[in-house]
């Protein structure tokens, strides 16, 4: 007969740990009876041995001291477990503490198992200098407590929080829920995320907290809350059984499906292997921060001897894995070997002072005698353990590289890892391309909640909840931007408007649905409930998701809200009255050129006609005479080439050439003189009655503003005194006090926003226009709250409208349907004509002028160098040979050109008359001419003729002959009375 005994695990697990430590003493009596120097050591170990990681931890300790000894047989200390089981419970934890470190005088505890019981005990070790050695408690807290005797073989949970923020800022989310337990364990990590997500910029609109005690329906209730708000991305930390039962939960709801963001820190990533299939497939599409643990073949040896050692001593359990906790434990446990070999065999005991028996006892501790030394030999020990190295700084292992992990199907895949220095990273021998990445481009393919590939966007409307309650204003001017109508009949409002239109063809090229109403800002009786700051501030208290309208973007109001980028131009422009211009006086004709203009033309007039009359003085009989006749032919030549009536013929080339320049130059003058005169006396000239707002501010104008507009402070700040203020409400009451002007009630200047001014100026482009821009604003936003994820989207759709042609679409609909004129007669009245726009012309011609000049002065010096070069006399002085040069510069040039023919034609003459007369060619006769070669301006001279050309080519040397030359070379000469008589 077989007899099969249903034993409770409970009371197997206490078979089993009796067992354990009776094989220990027999072990060590054993050793002793061999080698009497071997000294035992006592440790307490202090887990949760009911639970599978305390089952876990144990094993891998047992296993790590036996590899230990076995590979170090000459060692002469042995360390004796003393476990003790908590159950889970923080008090229980403590007591077994006081009764290792009172009863049992264990100089090391390894453990607690989580958190919550490390609190206590790391107190109780630390007054009786007994180390405290805890592979599984992570909390941040723990750290706080600053025990020299507390050493966590484990990575702290501070250590992945940038980890998380990094993934967060490589997909774009901006938003992010903690969903954590009610404990030590929970809590520790929070102030640490909280401060990484603030870093990039990563709004936590809500804290999900849940006790370890919650039932199902606590647990469904908190999720159904979360569910209600926009923010779809969750970071879960807390124990592994308990978020098994979150995830399962949350998909039963439906809240593991499209749009949801979880992550899971590595306190659940690192146990994803050893949970149940059910909650695997409840946890699809979760990303998760694993502590990665280098593969070698050390470790992959040791997995195969634990497994098959756990499935031995606990054959009911068979789908468990190998987790890091478990080689933390191993490594944790090697350590202490090392470290209490170090210590020595002696003075391994403790001081008793007070010894009591009384367990609560608190004030008669034992305190270790060797505490200290052990704990200064756990610190410097180093080595190479399973989970990685094994370095302590500050009672603290070392934070190491994370792995990115993506639950899918029956486990988990890695898409990635985190490295402190380097970020996120797709292999861990990939270079480093910078110096630290949250590029998504580093990770690999994600299959996200509802099987999908594509990024979520991180929120979403939520579909139980009510509309979007979107503010607009409420005016009564201005209704091209924002007009509210009621229909009494319906009990209706209609909100039109470019704004309106705006926000909805925005919203509707969003990639998701988003539905809302509009809720006048308006009092019961339907007027306006107050000005726009108080419009803004209703979002900040959340009595409105957002705000629509002509909001204009300025800073105070983006201290309680968030914009989104502007739609329309920005600015605060002055409108001010046109007045017409035109000059109506008998000195019209001046104004086309400028006074410097107009000086600079006569001087070159008065220098043209000088520098003409010095090149043909010598050369041309017309510029010869009288002073005054010269002087009025030299200007009279000048000023006549403005209507091209010159009759004096130039003779000499250079003249020609600075003629020639010098009328082109009074060709261009004279055109554009007659097309600015002309439009000055045909064309309405329009300029501004005001152009500076200092003028306003001198003489105490009054000026008007927008009922309810910011541009009210901005006119305070101005020193504008609010006498001078006036309100309008609408266009039409704006014209009315801009006619009136500020001497008749109404206002000398309006201010506003550019596209109010743009749609006034548009109506009435013929009376006013804009004449400064007097502030610089962003132009209108949208307005919604802190850190709201619709900002982002929406600024995008508004880019985009901007670009395309639905954006002109519907400004032409609203804002051009005023315009009464498409180009407005407002002209400002041109200046008059300047010197800077002819500058270049008069150059030309002064360089001409003066080229011409100095090359017929040149030619002259050249020409009479024998005359006036000569040497000095006694009698000779500088004035006199000064006098001499210009004596010599006002005489005929004989030799010219001019004279030459003159002469010829004269002697040729004198021939033919002596023909008639009987007198033969060939004899000599000397005539008499009186040459009058002086002009009131010059001396009398006389002029001798030395030699002439004859035919044969011999020269004749005659008598000298004295010839007048008349004044005007026109003038026939006169023959002697008896040739006339003769004739």
């Amino acid at each position: 007969m077989i007899m099969s005994w249903n034993v409770p695990p409970r009371i197997a697990a206490c078979y089993l740990l009796f067992f354990i430590v009776l094989s220990e003493r027999i072990v060590i009596k054993a050793a002793k009876a061999q080698n009497t120097t071997v000294t035992p050591v006592d440790v307490g170990v202090i887990l949760d041995l009911d639970g599978r990681n305390g089952k876990v931890g144990m094993s891998c300790i047992n296993m790590a001291l036996s590899d230990f000894y076995a590979s170090h047989t000459h060692y002469k200390t042995r360390l004796v477990l003393n476990p003790r089981d908590p159950r889970n419970d923080v008090i229980q934890a403590a007591v077994a503490a006081l009764y290792l470190i009172k009863n049992t005088e264990v100089k090391a505890i390894i453990g607690p198992q989580n958190s919550m019981q490390a609190n206590f005990v790391i107190d109780l070790g630390n007054k009786s200098q007994v180390p405290i050695i805890s592979f599984s408690a992570t909390s941040p807290s723990l750290t706080s407590l600053r025990s020299p005797y507390f050493f966590r073989i484990a990575q702290n949970d501070s250590s992945q929080v940038k980890a998380i923020s990094a993934i967060i800022q490589a997909f774009g989310w901006r938003e992010a829920v903690p969903i954590y337990t009610d404990n030590e364990y929970g809590e520790g990590i929070i102030p640490y995320l909280i401060d990484a997500l603030q870093d990039i910029d990563v709004r936590v609109p809500y804290r999900s907290v849940i006790s370890p005690l919650a039932t199902d329906r606590d647990i469904s209730g908190e999720l159904y809350k979360l569910m209600t708000m926009q923010t779809r991305v969750f970071i879960v930390h807390m124990s592994h059984n308990l978020s098994s039962r979150v995830f399962t939960i949350a998909k039963e709801i439906g809240m593991m499906s499209e749009g949801y963001v979880w992550i899971i820190t590595n306190g659940i990533a690192n146990f994803v292997g050893s949970k149940e299939r059910s909650v695997l497939a409840s946890m699809q599409g979760v990303l998760g921060v694993k502590t990665y643990v280098p593969e070698t073949k050390e470790l992959e040896s040791f997995t195969v001897r634990w497994k098959t050692k756990f499935q031995q001593d606990n054959p009911t359990i068979t789908d468990i894995d190998l987790n890091v906790f478990g080689l933390w434990a191993y490594d944790a446990a090697s350590a202490l070997a090392m470290a209490a070999e170090k210590v020595g065999t002696t003075n391994l005991g403790v001081e008793k002072t007070n010894a009591s028996s009384n367990l609560i006892d608190l004030e008669s501790f034992e305190i270790s005698q060797d505490g200290p030394k052990l704990r200064e030999a756990i610190q410097d020990t180093k080595f190479r353990g399973l989970a990685g190295e094994f370095n302590l700084l500050n009672g603290q292992l070392q934070s190491s590289t994370f792995q990115i992990i993506n639950v899918n199907g029956n486990g988990e895949r890695q898409v990635g890892f985190w490295i402190p220095e380097d970020g996120l990273r797709r292999e861990l021998n990939s270079k480093n391309t910078s110096k630290y990445s949250t590029s998504k481009n580093n990770l690999g393919p994600i299959i996200w909640p509802g099987d999908l590939t594509s990024v979520p966007k991180g929120w979403e409307i939520p579909t139980n909840r009510k509309k979007l309650r979107i503010g607009v204003p409420v005016k009564n001017g201005f209704s091209e931007f924002v007009k509210v109508i009621y229909d009494r009949s319906t009990d209706r409002t209609h909100v039109t408007g470019y704004c309106i239109d705006i926000f909805n063809a925005v919203m509707e090229s969003l990639p998701y649905a988003v539905s809302y109403d509009f809720i006048p800002f308006a009092k019961p009786g339907g007027g306006s409930a107050g000005t726009y700051d108080d419009l803004v501030y209703q979002v900040f208290l959340q009595n409105f998701d957002a705000v629509v309208g002509d909001i204009t973007i300025i800073a105070n109001r983006s201290n309680f809200v968030d914009f989104t980028l502007p739609f329309t131009e920005s600015g605060v422009s002055m409108v001010v009255p046109l007045r017409d211009n035109r000059r109506k006086n008998a000195w019209v004709f001046l104004k086309p050129l400028s006074w410097d203009l107009w000086m600079t033309s006569g001087c070159f007039f008065v220098f043209t006609g000088f520098v003409v009359w010095l090149l043909e003085h010598r050369v041309n009989e017309d510029f010869r005479g009288p002073c005054s006749h010269q002087i009025g032919i030299s200007l009279g030549y000048a000023f006549s080439a403005m209507v091209f009536a010159q009759r004096e013929i130039l003779t000499n080339n250079c003249t020609r050439f600075v003629v020639i320049i010098w009328v082109f130059v009074v060709l261009i003058l004279t055109q554009s003189y007659t097309a600015s005169l002309a439009s000055l006396l045909t064309v309405q000239q329009l300029q501004p009655t005001i152009t500076e707002v200092k003028q306003l501010i001198k003489n105490g104008e009054r000026v008007g503003y927008q009922r309810g507009s910011f541009v009210f402070g901005i006119l305070k700040e101005m020193s504008f005194k609010e006498s001078q203020f006036k309100q309008y409400n609408s266009i039409e009451e704006c014209d009315e006090l801009l006619s009136k002007g500020s001497a008749n009630g109404g206002i000398a200047a309006a201010f506003d926003e550019i596209p109010f001014m743009k749609l006034f100026i548009g109506q009435y482009c013929s009376k006013y226009t804009m004449a400064a821009s007097i502030y610089k604003t962003d132009g209108f936003g949208f307005v919604f709250p802190r850190g709201s994820p619709l900002v982002a989207d929406v600024s995008r759709a508004i880019l985009k409208m901007t670009e395309g042609e639905k954006m002109k679409e519907i400004e032409s609909a609203w804002l051009e349907k005023q315009t009464n004129c498409e180009v407005s007669n407002a002209q400002v009245s041109s200046e008059s004509l300047g010197l800077s726009s002819f500058w270049g012309l008069f150059l030309i011609s002064g360089i001409a002028s003066l080229s011409a000049l100095i090359f017929s002065v040149s030619m002259f010096f050249y020409k009479e160098r024998q005359h006036i070069f000569k040497p000095f006399g006694p009698g000779d002085s500088i004035l006199g040979r000064i006098r001499l040069i210009l004596r010599t510069f006002l005489e005929r040039d004989l030799r010219s050109r001019t004279f030459r023919k003159k002469a010829s034609m004269s002697l040729q003459d004198k021939k033919d008359i002596g023909s008639l007369n009987g007198i033969g060619a060939g004899q000599d006769s000397t005539s008499t001419r009186h040459l009058s070669n002086r002009s009131n301006c010059s001396t009398q001279m006389e002029i001798h003729s030395t030699s002439f050309e004859v035919s044969n080519g011999q020269t004749s040397q005659p008598a000298p002959t004295t010839v007048e030359i008349i004044e005007n070379p026109t003038q026939e000469v006169q023959e002697p009375p008896k040739n006339r008589s003769r004739k």
